[in-house]
């Protein structure tokens, strides 16, 4: 007897679309075929639908401890299956950040079942913790080492030569930086205009991103240790980064390829406001070109939420960051139906590279004992985004009101569905990622 089975869905197994049925038990693909004759507690008809390995959004900012009045742990789960996505990696500038294994260990029992899909934390490394750096190989539920070398949200900051040295000397672990000069965001702040969200990406100009991430490139290589570059938003960063794959990867989001500046900026203010920033047209194009030449590795959403009274604050007093967990992959459909990429390689940029560069076990494809994490979708369904559906806490979308074709319907996480048609399903069972 089976738990669960997957029956009529198109199913992407081994890069390609195949019908087949799926066969769940204890948590894990059991079968994979024509189950037509197999006895199961309960069946899932995915018939016109496309079955998914488990999406993985490799960027979100779940605010606990500290900000828990914008997010939490068990909200920003909830948004995230809610938008088909089964696995997380959590980022680590909370209050107080989770730069040290006591607050690591903390943020674990935070997580244990209150959150809805599978989740890993980033640890956060700081000037003063890089000998505790070597020691997170083995740390459960441990993604990699997060590094700021720019200031965003929270204080962590890593911007010296020597202590970003130091940080890649003693990793064990991959470091994901979030990459911005802090001397030139320093030097260029004269250029900010109070109450002028415009000037923005002005302040944080792309030479800002280029000299960080060619000095992070640099170190990376000297030391041999992996680097991960997300939210990259220039032209210069992705013709750089794809003379030097290998040890180095990168990651855009799905509002960098949406929206372009200045328009952005006019439409939705300081509500598009976040870091690195929304830049002009000449460099999204640059950014699709990465992903048409599958340049990058992967696309995660950076979902950052603040309240709107928050947002509403004069810029440059308005927080940087915007949701995206729930409709990173509703986005990124519509992208495929418009041509923009294919079906084939958003599950590389959403399940199995996040697997690969990661090392997260078991998840990512659709195979005989892996885990059963699935996003189901309707490519055909056409899906308008309100805010009122948002299930964050900060009950907004920069993508409100816009109207996207793919959508997705169920999100089965460990062999249990999770989410059908927007209605979340029984209580938060998500689990720590295992890494290999």
């Amino acid at each position: 007897m089976l738990d669960l089975i997957i029956k009529n869905g198109l199913c992407f197994i081994e890069g390609a679309l195949k019908n087949a049925d799926i066969g769940i038990k204890n948590g894990k693909i059991f079968e994979i075929g024509s189950l037509e004759n197999k006895k199961s507690r309960d069946v899932f008809d995915a018939k016109n639908l496309t079955v998914l390995p488990g999406c993985i959004d490799t960027q979100v900012h779940f605010r606990e401890p500290g900000s828990t009045n914008a997010e939490d742990l068990n909200s920003g789960s909830r948004a995230a299956i809610a938008g088909g996505i089964t696995s997380v990696f959590e980022m680590p500038n909370t209050n107080p950040p989770t730069s040290s294994k006591k607050e690591f260990f903390n943020k674990l029992k935070l997580a244990k079942d209150r959150m809805y899909c599978n989740y890993a934390f980033y640890f956060g490394a700081t000037p003063e913790n890089y000998r505790e750096l070597s020691e997170l190989k083995d740390l459960e539920g441990c993604c990699g080492i997060k590094l700021f070398a720019g200031s965003s949200t929270g204080n962590l900051l890593v911007n010296k030569e020597e202590d970003i040295e130091k940080v890649f000397q003693n990793s064990s672990k991959i470091v994901s930086v979030h990459s911005e000069d802090e001397e030139i965001l320093n030097m260029r702040k004269k250029l900010i205009k109070k109450g002028d969200v415009k000037t923005h990406p002005i302040w944080r100009n792309e030479v800002s991103a280029i000299a960080s991430t060619r000095r992070i490139v640099k170190i990376a290589e000297r030391f041999k240790k992996k680097a991960h570059i997300l939210h990259v938003t220039t032209k210069d960063e992705v013709d750089f980064l794809s003379q030097h794959k290998g040890d180095v990867t990168f990651e855009i989001t799905p509002q960098h390829l949406t929206l372009s500046s200045p328009e952005c900026y006019e439409a939705l203010g300081t509500y598009a406001q976040m870091n690195p920033p929304i830049r002009e047209k000449i460099h999204q194009d640059r950014l699709w070109y990465a992903v048409r030449n599958n340049l990058v590795d992967i696309i995660g959403s950076d979902h950052a939420p603040h309240l709107k009274e928050d947002k509403d604050k004069t810029y440059p007093n308005s927080p940087s960051g915007m949701p995206g967990v729930q409709t990173l992959l509703t986005i990124m459909l519509d992208h495929v139906n418009k041509g923009k990429l294919n079906l084939e390689q958003l599950v590389k940029f959403l399940c199995e590279n996040p697997v690969d560069i990661f090392g997260i076990e078991n998840k990512g494809y659709i195979k005989k004992d892996y885990d059963a994490d699935f996003t189901i979708i309707d490519l055909e369904k056409t899906i308008r985004i309100k805010n009122e559906k948002i299930e964050s806490k900060c009950k907004w979308s920069p993508f409100d009101g816009y109207e996207f074709k793919g959508k997705p319907v169920a999100t089965i996480i460990n062999g249990k569905i999770k989410m059908i048609n927007g209605e979340i399903i029984g209580d938060p069972e998500g689990e720590a990622l295992i890494f290999n």
